[in-house]
């Protein structure tokens, strides 16, 4: 296992409030070596893309006490977190995670970004990974990578919000605080599943895709996947609002799938959507020790409140509680999970809670 740690100046950015920017991430590489899946499959070397700001700190005892790790959605990054509407929120001084207090750690999942993924060079022979191999990984990142033997606070959005249910029940002394966002404690199965097989399956059954091994991207399949995975996602208040007639709605959606396309790899995609199926922490909800705050959105198309899913499953945390956040004009459906001004409050309280500041 090797790290290679690298400064970069390319991800700041001042925020909004014209404050000052938050430090200077500095990106890295952890190279894990001969890494096993739950597959049965390995890789002899599994590359894991990070970012982080701050320094780590250490208690008395020895214990890291100011590590943060926050985890993106399906198909994103961490560099995603690097933008006004979330650290320009959360990272600077005075603010909830001040990047002067905490270290924080902002990884490429496996199968995303500038992690090992199967359009490196595998493609479907990369080795089939879930949400498990991927918490697996970054555990390994913290613990032998960076040297981190403590979370004062694990966090995601979406896939990121899934996989934080399940580091709070596979590690539970690792942890003290824990926040996922738009997520749901249960397997993935009704409309969520059905729209992702069809993903699957429009990708899988394009003639192009050639099992994988295409010579150029299966275009119409990744359309047709796009189109479902936009669905998926809908904002039906905001796009009402944004697409008042019939011509404002069809350039809105053409202009999305379009962008999307152009940096879509059908394989990467398979891969990230598929790999939802091991995911269920249900068994180890009554695992969680650490105050756990689950915050979704009311006009979450991906996890809609009237399942009741989040308060049934919130009651088998024994330190657990729930926020649905009403639909308001500031609410950007699934995505509300970025808006950190939304739900920041509710981070302080859940940090107050769980231990103060380190």
């Amino acid at each position: 296992m090797t790290i290679r740690p690298v400064a970069t100046g390319t991800a700041t950015a001042s925020a909004v409030d014209g404050s000052q920017p938050w430090p200077t991430p500095i990106e890295g590489y952890c190279d894990l070596k001969d890494f096993p899946f739950l597959s049965g499959e390995s890789l002899p070397e599994l590359r894991i893309r990070y970012h982080t700001l701050g320094e780590p700190r250490l208690d008395a005892n020895g214990r890291t006490a100011n590590a943060v790790l926050i985890m993106h959605g399906t198909g994103g990054t961490g560099e995603q977190f690097l933008k006004d509407i979330f650290a320009g929120e959360l990272f600077n001084p005075g603010q909830p995670l001040d990047a002067d207090k905490y270290f924080i750690v902002l990884r490429d999942g496996i199968g995303h970004g500038k992690s090992s993924k199967p359009s490196d060079q595998l493609r479907a022979k990369f080795p089939k990974y879930g949400y498990r191999d991927m918490i697996a990984a970054d555990y390994a990142l913290l613990t032998q990578g960076l040297g981190v033997n403590h979370l004062r606070l694990v966090m995601g959005t979406s896939m990121g919000g899934m996989q934080s249910w399940l580091w709070a029940g596979t590690y539970p002394n690792f942890v003290d605080a824990v926040m996922p966002l738009a997520s749901l404690p249960t397997e993935i199965a009704g409309r969520n599943r059905m729209t992702r097989k069809a993903i699957i399956d429009a990708i899988t059954e394009d003639p192009k895709y050639d099992g994988g091994d295409y010579e150029s991207q299966p275009v119409h399949g990744l359309k047709a996947a796009l189109y479902s995975l936009t669905w998926m996602k809908s904002i039906p208040l905001q796009w009402q609002e944004e697409c008042p007639d019939r011509e404002s709605a069809d350039t809105f959606l053409q202009n999305q799938i379009s962008t999307a396309l152009r940096d879509a790899d059908a394989n990467d995609m398979l891969y990230y959507v598929s790999a939802s199926a091991d995911y269920d922490p249900r068994p180890l909800l009554g695992e969680i020790k650490a105050p756990l705050l689950a915050i979704n959105s009311a006009d979450d198309q991906v996890n809609p409140p009237e399942l009741g899913i989040l308060e049934e499953g919130i009651k088998k945390v024994a330190k657990g509680r729930s926020i649905v956040l009403p639909i308001s004009n500031k609410t950007r459906g699934h995505g509300t999970h970025t808006y950190a001004a939304l739900w920041k409050d509710e981070l302080v309280k859940l940090l107050e809670e769980s231990g103060g500041v380190p």
